[in-house]
Order: structure tokens, then C-alpha cells, then sequence
């Protein structure tokens, strides 16, 4: 992202007026109506709503892999929609965490080397890589599982690779896509605890869209999508420990 962000910016993240529609005419779906939309530095935010309701066209415009139809998406203070799409994608290297359902890890790659990827991306030198891969995963609790293969890890211990990988790279805001879809409710717990706990001793924002309304309660704030809109946001305080 060449573009300086603003010193000046009242939120890290800021959606205004954002409208979104898919096809044209007869045929125009509209999945985002005009939504406004603020996200603080250290937040964690989970965004909810039935299928249809926008949430997920809401996720991928905030991670860059979408543009809104009409509206403007700041980013520390800095307007997404100037920037070109390879600075899009830089911001997204550098600024974004994203954790995916299906962890789509690679089968035949090690954990070390699944959550050392986006260094490789970021060209960081091999030894640099591996001590911050190292880091990350004994922050998420699998020091000494460096070396074993997704078909040698537990559904809820892939999921923490998946972490790790988007933990890695320092990122101001972690992205979780239905971060416990595929888990039991216990893993689905320890994930949540994880992520609590990464949010407020690391101060990374997290923006998480979910179903599961227990696991909306691990954060501070949830925001109801319904037919493209924000139907209603509720305050949790902080998030459980």
C-alpha cells in the first residue's frame, strides 16, 4: 500500500455508504444497501445475519478481495478505492490475517512451512522465517508439532496452523471466516479463548463472521446483517477471557 495512511484517522477501519450489486438490470442483486460502518484499533468485532443478509460480501470488501459497487472503504485513514489492485493486494499481504473455515492448508507441507507461506510471498529470509513460524505456533499452542502434515493433526490443531499462518505476519487486523465451522463446541471453545486472548495481548483487531451465536459472544461487539443492511448492533464489553 504506497499511499500514506492519514495520522489523523479516526477509526482503522470506516465503510460509508457502501452499496454493493452483483449483475445488471432485471437481474441486479443487491447484497449491500448503503452501509456505514466503523471498526476501532484492538476491537473485536463479529459480524452475523442469515444467508443473503451481506455479511459476507461485507468481509470481502473489508479484506480487499471484493470492491463495493458505490461508497468508500478507509483503511487507517486511507481510501481503498484510489489505490490500484496490486496495492490492494499488498495491503492485504502486509495489513491482513485471514483464517478460512476449511483451513486450506497444503497437505503435503509441514506446519512450519503452511504457516511460513506468506513470508515466502513477503520474500523475509529463510532464517527470519522460520524463527517467526516457530513464534507463531507456539502462541497457539503447538511447539513441537513443527514438522507434521495436516493428516497428522486433529481437526482443531489444523485450525491453529491456520492461526498461526495468519498470525505470522504481524497483521493489524485478523479476518475469521467461520473460524469454528468444521470443529466439535470444545475446539470451537479453545479457538475462540485463543483468539481472545491474541486480540487484547496483541491488540490486533479482530473481525470474525460466524453463525454461531455463542461463539458472536467472545466479542466486544456484534453486528446483525439483514437483506444488505445493518439490522442492529449489540455490545458485549469485553470479551471473555
Amino acid at each position: 500500500m504506497n499511499s500514506q495512511a492519514n495520522p489523523k484517522y479516526q477509526h482503522l477501519v470506516e465503510l460509508r455508504g457502501i452499496s454493493k450489486v452483483y449483475g445488471q438490470g432485471g437481474a441486479a442483486v443487491k447484497a449491500l444497501c448503503g452501509i456505514d460502518l466503523h471498526i476501532d484499533p484492538g476491537e473485536f468485532v463479529s459480524i452475523m445475519g442469515p444467508s443473503g443478509s451481506g455479511k459476507s460480501t461485507c468481509m470481502n470488501i473489508l479484506g480487499c478481495l471484493d470492491v463495493p459497487t458505490a461508497g468508500s472503504y478507509l483503511f487507517k485513514g486511507v481510501d481503498v478505492g484510489s489505490l490500484t489492485r496490486n496495492q490492494r493486494a499488498l495491503l492485504r499481504r502486509h495489513y491482513l490475517g485471514f483464517i478460512f473455515q476449511g483451513f486450506n492448508l497444503l497437505n503435503r507441507t509441514s506446519a512450519l512451512e503452511n504457516v511460513e507461506l506468506p513470508l515466502v510471498y513477503r520474500g523475509v529470509p529463510a532464517r527470519e522465517r522460520h524463527k517467526r513460524a516457530r513464534h507463531a505456533l507456539d502462541i497457539v499452542g503447538l511447539d513441537g508439532w513443527e514438522t507434521h502434515t495436516p493428516s497428522e493433526l486433529s481437526g482443531g490443531q489444523q485450525q491453529r496452523v491456520a492461526i498461526a499462518r495468519a498470525m505470522v505476519i504481524q497483521p493489524d487486523v485478523l479476518m475469521a471466516d467461520e473460524p469454528t465451522g468444521n470443529l466439535d463446541s470444545q475446539k470451537s471453545r479453545e479457538i475462540m479463548e485463543l483468539l481472545c486472548r491474541y486480540n487484547q495481548e496483541h491488540n490486533v483487531t479482530v473481525v470474525m463472521v460466524t453463525h454461531n451465536a455463542q461463539m458472536a459472544d467472545y466479542s466486544q461487539r456484534v453486528i446483525n446483517f439483514l437483506d444488505g443492511q445493518i439490522a442492529s448492533e449489540i455490545n458485549n464489553g469485553d470479551p471473555k477471557p
